[in-house]
């Protein structure tokens, strides 16, 4: 019965540890996609330049007039230099976590997501990350997004 207890015990522990490995992780993930966003509010290019990886890939899930759903390409050079332009208003994207699936270096993270210039709404949409932990970072090596204006809940 002894041995029975310990084994329990060492169950527990070991469930405990990697739940909160597993938070520690999640929490580190979250860190660097809201680095993206708040420099986006704050016009910081160095902000959004230090979320992402060497060699990133931006892609949005746009409509054509006729409705066909088109995948565009963003150069993510060009993305960083538009958010240290001066504009007017503050570009606010406020999301939500909604999953975060970690193996190992990998993490996909799924964000419902709203966007303001300034107070006025833009539109809506969810994001799909990809991240890689490089050394103790991690890194958006991948984000495509959804657009829309309409449904946004």
């Amino acid at each position: 019965m002894n041995k029975l207890k310990m084994l329990l015990v060492m169950l527990c522990c070991a469930i405990t540890i990697s739940a909160f490995a597993q938070n520690k992780e999640e929490e580190a993930i979250k860190k660097t996609i809201n680095q993206l966003f708040d420099g986006m509010r704050k016009a910081d290019s160095s902000l959004v330049k230090q979320a992402f990886s060497e060699g990133a890939i931006l892609q949005t899930i746009a409509k054509t007039k006729e409705g066909t759903a088109l995948v565009k390409g963003a150069d993510l050079d060009s993305f960083i230099t538009s958010i240290a332009k001066p504009h007017p208003a503050v570009y606010d994207e406020r999301i939500v976590f909604t999953k975060i699936l970690i193996d190992d270096n990998l993490a996909s993270v799924w964000t419902d997501y709203k966007f303001y210039i300034g107070d006025r709404f833009n539109h809506c949409g969810v994001n799909s990350f990809q991240l890689v932990k490089v050394g103790d970072n991690w890194k958006i090596v991948y984000l495509i997004d959804t657009r829309r204006k309409e449904n946004c809940n």
